[in-house]
């Protein structure tokens, strides 16, 4: 048996109706035909996104995980589809020559690294369903206005629909994490237009925005801001501007500079 290991962040699900549930949030939108399961684990999960009609890969950074997913899933480790990996430093080139769906029980340590990732690759994939710590989930979901609502909230929001679907209790992990868990899906527009300003400078404005939230933004954004010049925006807090206010705000910005 696999023993979960503390600096992996690791809480293995136990429950064959939750994993059951997860993997049919997964609804073949972005018309992708493969899904990387990040953190297999002990494949509770895998075994029922392996009877779906996807290319399954699994992925952990685990030895001892992947040693357990190779006994027991033996035909696809012939097949090259148990990956001893880091999905926060792997190459995913190979995998998204083709639309690509990520799945998993986040690690709760570096969901929003594998976030940022997602986000680095948004074109290849259309899809994610994960479960990740519910106050992470709330956050995430949250419209503009709300307390939770940060930095990956516009970032992901702006180019996903996010969907709050069911809360996870704590009994159906070994061990029981301290705090609630919940599953979310994210798809991408169908309809999404690329950013009308450039992408650098609005992932910096809303991260600088966020850093200093309980200040306008006139004073959050002193230094990228041109004397004498000003914008309705301003005198508004990051957490009440959408995801297309702060394109507008950036926009605007280049203008000023150009």
């Amino acid at each position: 048996m696999v023993k979960p290991k503390k600096h992996l962040g690791q809480h293995f699900l136990k429950d064959d109706n939750i994993a059951r549930k997860i993997a049919k949030q997964l609804t073949g939108h972005g018309n992708y035909r493969q899904v990387i399961e990040i953190g297999a684990g002990t494949g509770v999960l895998s075994r029922f996104l392996l009877e779906l009609p996807y290319t399954v890969y699994l992925l952990d950074i685990d030895r001892e995980s992947i040693a357990y997913l190779q006994e027991h899933y033996p035909g696809l480790h012939a097949q090259g589809r148990i990956l001893f990996d880091d999905f926060l430093t792997m190459d995913l080139s190979p995998f998204i020559q083709e639309p690509v769906a990520i799945a998993g029980n986040f690690p709760y340590n570096i969901s929003s690294q594998i976030f940022f990732k997602v986000l680095q690759h948004r074109r290849h994939i259309p899809e994610v369903v994960c479960m990740i710590q519910k106050e992470v989930a709330e956050r995430l979901a949250a419209p503009p206005g709300n307390k939770s609502y940060g930095i990956l909230s516009v970032l992901l929001q702006r180019f996903y629909k996010i969907e709050y679907c069911f809360t996870v209790p704590p009994h159906v992990f070994l061990p029981p994490p301290k705090v609630q868990s919940a599953v979310i899906r994210m798809q991408a527009a169908d309809t999404l237009q690329p950013l009308r300003c450039d992408e650098k400078l609005y992932f910096t404005i809303v991260k600088a925005a966020f850093n200093q939230r309980r200040k306008t933004l006139r004073n959050a954004l002193k230094a990228f801001l041109p004397a004498g010049k000003s914008h309705d925006f301003l005198s508004r807090r990051a957490e009440q501007l959408s995801p297309a206010d702060f394109e507008a705000l950036c926009l605007w910005l280049q203008q000023q500079i150009s």
